[in-house]
């Protein structure tokens, strides 16, 4: 595409007002915004699918997080994949696919120096948002570094069929664990664990009391617990550890909503198990990347690790799409198709 032919204006979702509670569609605008010619340094892309994910509910809102809030009014952001469509950047031409984190709009401009090529041929674009992106990333450093899966132990992943849970489960029995056990939010989903994603048990968190249902598939507890829940399967989880357990906390979906937070009641069972709760941030842990391109990749290359997506077609149900995510309503990683 030549320099006179580049789009002048694209779309972009804005920010109006921070949600209390459930966002609501009206919190949103679908905004045209003008695009500028890359300046020295960087590209243009059309980006082909963006992310959605659990994390950005805590950036509309304002309280102190580890990851800085959108700003009411201006253009959202977040994961995608596309193609270049103008470079000013050495190593960048047109026609190339790059990973960056301008999502949320149809075009974006942006320093090269944060863009990472891939390459449609070694892998579908979509899983360089999911199993291959940022939520693989997540559930491979929490698993073998924090978690320190081991030969033999018992695992339970709350939040098991998303994007990071699914890949959690299916590391910690590629990594010999003998027992892998998930939580998820419908029966169809508890279905897919075992039969798709290998899970040992599952169960359905809507369908009885967590820790009633955990001691029932982990009758002698737990050695791992990969949480991306919180709340009441987080407080199960803690009355179920074994003697030094581990805890590694992904995610806290079941508050993102909540104002009202309230806490494990349990917490002293760390004490008298002698376990470890662990948190991380997957931009600290970058020097694994490659480690985990190249196990993870080669465990989809052999058929060994499994993934899915949920994939929403159009810029415009981009919001749509985020709700249903919130909602539970997608298997594997959520994905507007652009």
């Amino acid at each position: 595409m030549s320099e006179q032919t580049l789009p002048a204006t694209g779309r972009a979702w804005h920010l109006e007002d921070r949600p209390q509670g459930w966002p609501q569609p009206a919190e949103f605008a679908l905004r045209e915004v003008p695009i500028p010619a890359p300046g020295p340094g960087q590209i243009l892309v059309v980006n082909e699918y963006l992310s959605v994910d659990p994390y950005m509910r805590g950036r509309m809102s304002d309280k102190k997080s580890y990851i800085e809030p959108y700003e009411v009014g201006a253009p959202m952001d977040g994961p995608a994949v596309g193609r270049v469509l103008a470079s000013n950047a050495e190593g960048f031409a047109p026609g190339d696919h790059v990973v960056h984190v301008l999502g949320w709009r149809d075009y974006a401009v942006l320093d090269a120096a944060t863009a990472l090529k891939v390459d449609p041929q070694v892998a579908p674009l979509p899983a360089y948002l999911g199993v291959l992106g940022v939520p693989g990333l997540t559930a491979y450093i929490g698993m073998t570094k924090f978690a320190e899966v081991a030969e033999g132990d018992t695992v339970f992943v709350s939040g098991a069929a998303g994007a990071v849970g699914s890949v959690a489960g299916q590391i910690a029995k590629l990594k010999g664990a003998a027992r892998v056990i998930g939580s998820a939010g419908s029966d169809d989903k508890v279905k897919l664990l075992i039969e798709e994603y290998g899970f040992d048990a599952a169960f359905n968190y809507k369908n009885g009391p967590a820790a009633e249902q955990l001691a029932l598939a982990a009758p002698d507890g737990i050695d791992v617990f990969f949480d991306n829940v919180g709340g009441e399967q987080l407080e199960a989880a803690i009355g179920a550890l074994k003697t030094h357990a581990r805890i590694v906390l992904s995610g806290m979906v079941s508050q993102y909503n909540d104002e009202k937070v309230v806490g494990p009641r349990n917490l002293w069972n760390l004490s008298v198990t002698r376990s470890k709760m662990l948190a991380f941030m997957v931009t600290e842990e970058l020097d694994l990347q490659p480690e985990f391109i190249r196990e993870v990749g080669g465990w989809i290359y052999a058929g060994k690790l499994h993934s899915q997506e949920t994939v929403v077609d159009g810029l415009e149900n981009t919001v749509d799409a985020f709700l249903a995510l919130m909602r539970g309503e997608n298997r594997g990683k959520m994905i507007v198709k652009l």
